[in-house]
């Protein structure tokens, strides 16, 4: 039998990729062979295979797909497609219903775990809206369902905010409405990685002076912080209830409602940078070794279902 094969697609700034030449020679050391900078943009289907530089993706034992910042519709429509032959890390359904905002917090709700008060609303139910912001004490944080990144989120103070926000809405071409209660935190959150149903890292970020939102990408700062048991618990159960295999599970407290809540769960958390492990903060090596055990046992789970479909 010929050595297992996977692919990966992973991202390139950041120390992404030192972070992709160290997972390929440790899957090697495991006799599992890797092709790298499978982009699916530059893929083609035909035939009942997906071509990706040279590569019959179909032939491959697993996909890692690890980037999230250059995922286009076309490659999306492919992941999918590539899911129902494969395994793919993370697995697409669940890695589509984690990017949805408004999904996961209605499964996690249903499952126990706390998220902020949510509303979804149709485009024209103004009124509802209206309602929501009463309900939430007067402040709400508009999010598009599948954003990124703190991209396109804002805080809307009272009704008059409201007011002045609806006529750029309207002239968009969103169907609803998915908003939050403001949550009184102290501008800080846990960010806990978990990879096969285990925690292997956390840090904290902090939102800059006068902003509220943690995000790197929004100007927010990372910082040491070791998590406690009831943080990486919920983490770990919302990435279970979610059906995810990796996940960075986004935890602030609530100061009114004295509990934690999971503010989002991330589809493709990215490892430390070399400047935050210069902070201390040093997990890649244990999302590493995680992240291996994960892809090895994936390959052979997929390989012995093979050989009892031949038999």
């Amino acid at each position: 039998m010929t050595a297992p094969h996977v692919g990966i697609w992973m991202y390139e700034n950041g120390g992404g990729k030192a972070i992709e030449q160290r997972l390929v020679h440790a899957l090697a050391e495991r006799g599992i062979q890797s092709s790298t900078g499978l982009n699916l943009r530059d893929a083609r289907a035909q035939g009942g295979q997906i071509l990706c530089n040279g590569i019959v993706m179909e032939h491959l034992d697993a996909f890692l797909s690890y980037n999230a910042g250059q995922q286009t519709q076309y490659q999306l429509y492919l992941y999918q497609a590539l899911s129902q032959s494969i395994p793919t890390l993370n697995n697409f359904s669940s890695f589509a219903l984690a990017e949805d905002k408004f999904r996961t917090s209605h499964l996690l709700n249903g499952h126990g775990i706390a998220t902020a008060d949510y509303r979804l609303c149709h485009k024209n139910d103004i009124a509802g809206l209206k309602a929501a912001i009463r309900d939430f004490g007067g402040k709400l944080v508009y999010k598009p369902t599948d954003g990124w990144g703190g991209v396109g989120i804002v805080k809307i103070d009272g009704e008059h905010a409201l007011d002045m926000l609806l006529p750029f809405l309207s002239r968009t071409d969103l169907r609803y409405f998915y908003v939050e209660r403001f949550i009184d935190y102290d501008n800080t959150d846990y960010r806990i990685d978990i990879v096969d149903g285990k925690c292997v890292g956390c840090y904290g970020r902090k939102a800059p002076k006068d902003d509220w939102k943690t995000n790197i990408t929004s100007g927010g700062s990372v910082f040491v912080r070791e998590p406690n048991d009831e943080v990486v618990a919920l983490a770990i159960k919302a990435t279970q209830a979610l059906g995810l295999e990796i996940a960075g599970v986004d935890l602030i407290y609530d100061r009114e409602q004295e509990r934690y809540v999971v503010l989002e769960v991330n589809t493709i958390p990215a490892f430390a940078t070399p400047e935050q492990e210069q902070l201390g903060i040093n997990f890649n090596q244990d999302k590493l070794d995680a992240m291996v055990e994960l892809i090895e046992r994936t390959v052979q789970q997929k390989r012995a279902l093979h050989s009892v479909k031949v038999a």
